[in-house]
């Protein structure tokens, strides 16, 4: 049975901008104050691009390459550190969707600490730790530790998400990264999911359809919510907009497409989700660790 959880076992606003300065000791990521007040970095290469990254959910919010932002962060995201951040790459974690705690679990809701940072030849790394603590465990009663490396390249963003079950007892878990793309809906498309089993959110997501993908190009005509099981591991989203990002993954065992369509009428023409997941149950005994590689380049 889940655990209860009350407002007063949520994390506290992430504050420590001090402290997050004097963790980083390289020239091209930056310590600052973003929207709210929430601690942001600011990673930048020698190349040119960008990326912005909030410790409150370990999120992803900015990756721009000859200035244009390819992530995109909905008009009603919200900077309070009192609800996950909606945009750019949010965590999935320790559950993806509905289920026994609250939808996507806590990652996206706590703060995470800086371990380290690096560059590589001019462009910036970024390692972010998360622990459990009274918030998580109030949810999810176990002691894990996951760490979310971010490496910024010249046309590239990686993404490492390792997870390690510090428990004296075995624990399981899904995840997924929640990427939003900027895109124009009418002209954005899929490649490389034909063949795929799918799981079909529309129009009842409690009662999925199975099927299979028979389209070489996946588009967005209207509302989509779909799993697409064993998944390969490079997909090709033309984003409507002239952009074609190549998402490579390495044991994302899964991919998922969404886009709200009339749901979220603000905003919904101009975006994309594509996500890669791990959509059936991660085992971990105690000790041991589960990685995930995400890579988005622009072609």
């Amino acid at each position: 049975m889940a655990m209860t959880w009350s407002s007063a076992a949520r994390p506290r606003r992430f504050s420590g901008l001090a402290m997050a300065t004097a963790s980083v000791n390289v020239d091209n990521v930056k310590v600052t104050k973003g929207l709210g007040d929430l601690s942001k970095l600011i990673l930048t290469s020698v190349h040119g691009s960008e990326a912005e990254l909030y410790l409150y959910g370990g999120c992803v919010t900015s990756w721009k390459v000859a200035s244009r932002d390819l992530l995109f962060v909905r008009p009603d995201a919200v900077f309070t550190g009192q609800k996950p951040i909606s945009g750019g790459i949010p965590h999935c974690f320790p559950q993806f969707g509905p289920g026994a705690i609250q939808q996507h679990g806590f990652a996206r809701n706590m703060n995470w600490s800086i371990l380290s940072s690096e560059n590589l030849e001019g462009n910036p790394t970024i390692t972010l730790e998360l622990k459990d603590g009274p918030y998580s465990r109030a949810m999810w009663d176990y002691s894990f530790q996951a760490l979310y490396k971010v490496t910024l390249d010249k046309n590239t963003l990686s993404t490492e998400f390792k997870v390690t079950n510090t428990d004296e007892k075995p624990f399981s878990f899904t995840t997924a990264l929640h990427t939003y793309f900027s895109a124009s809906v009418t002209g954005a498309s899929v490649r490389g999911l034909k063949g795929c089993k799918t799981l079909n959110k529309d129009p009842d997501p409690k009662n999925p359809v199975e099927g299979n993908e028979e389209r070489d190009a996946v588009t967005f005509p209207g509302f989509v919510d779909c799993v697409y099981l064993d998944a390969p591991e490079e997909l090709q989203l033309d984003n409507g907009l002239g952009d074609v990002i190549t998402i490579k993954n390495t044991n994302w065992s899964d991919a998922v497409l969404w886009n709200p369509h009339l749901t979220m009428e603000a905003c919904y023409k101009d975006f994309v989700c594509v996500e890669n997941a791990k959509i059936g149950q991660v085992q971990l005994e105690p000790s041991q660790s589960w990685t995930a590689v995400q890579q988005l380049s622009l072609a």
